[in-house]
């Protein structure tokens, strides 16, 4: 299997190793080139072609925001992942907006660091869960809700995962909440999607305030 590319993008060269040796411990994942404001992204695109670019919000000389929006006009196979300290909701609205695949905080677990590469790769968009949550839950009041009956769908065990990934829990909180690995949760979670014909967890989150396994905050 080839490995998943990266262009590790942030103005603090610290935390870029603090990433880098992260992700060395994935497997089948590599960093090809590291850069330190969005237009160093732009000038190693023009040679270098990354599956994926991690890439800091708030950076000097071209932020994330807009150096996302260039990638994804000039570089469309590319996919985006924007990191950031802050769960902020207009954040999140502009990096949607800008064509990213993806949004995390920056004190994410290791393994939803991993998940969320994997999950853009296969067509996905990955927020943190804290967010998708709160994104959802706008979504729900703006939109109102329906009913889908999960009852008949899905076995208790998925059911309590189901709703814990919808309060926002990481995988590592979800596994040791319900005793069981991470892994078998990964596994938990690609069986949703796919039984529920849904491939992100914004959508899972959708289905669970929709079917009342939990409540939007007001």
């Amino acid at each position: 299997m080839e490995s998943i590319t990266i262009l590790l993008a942030d103005d603090h060269q610290l935390v870029r190793a603090g990433i880098r040796s992260l992700l060395n411990h994935f497997a089948d994942i590599e960093v090809v080139a590291e850069a330190d404001n969005g237009l160093q992204v732009l000038d190693l695109l023009k040679t270098c072609k990354p599956a994926i670019i991690l890439m800091d919000i708030t950076m000097p000389e071209m932020n994330g925001l807009e150096a996302t929006t260039t990638v994804i006009r000039d570089y469309p196979d590319t996919k985006v992942i924007l990191l950031s300290m802050y769960a902020n909701e207009e954040y999140v609205r502009q990096a949607l907006q800008s064509g990213a695949s993806g949004y995390i905080l920056k004190d994410a677990a290791p393994v939803e660091l991993e998940l969320a590469i994997k999950s853009v790769l296969n067509g996905a968009t990955y927020l943190s869960p804290v967010i998708s949550h709160q994104v959802v839950c706008d979504y729900v009041r703006n939109t109102g809700s329906s009913s889908h009956n999960l009852q008949g769908k899905l076995t208790p065990r998925q059911l309590e995962v189901l709703k814990l990934i919808a309060e926002g829990c990481s995988t590592k909180d979800i596994a040791a909440s319900l005793r069981i690995s991470p892994k078998t949760v990964e596994s938990h979670r690609a069986q949703l999607m796919d039984r529920l014909e849904t491939y992100d967890v914004v959508g899972l989150v959708k289905l669970a305030i929709k079917n009342n396994l939990i409540k939007s905050r007001d």
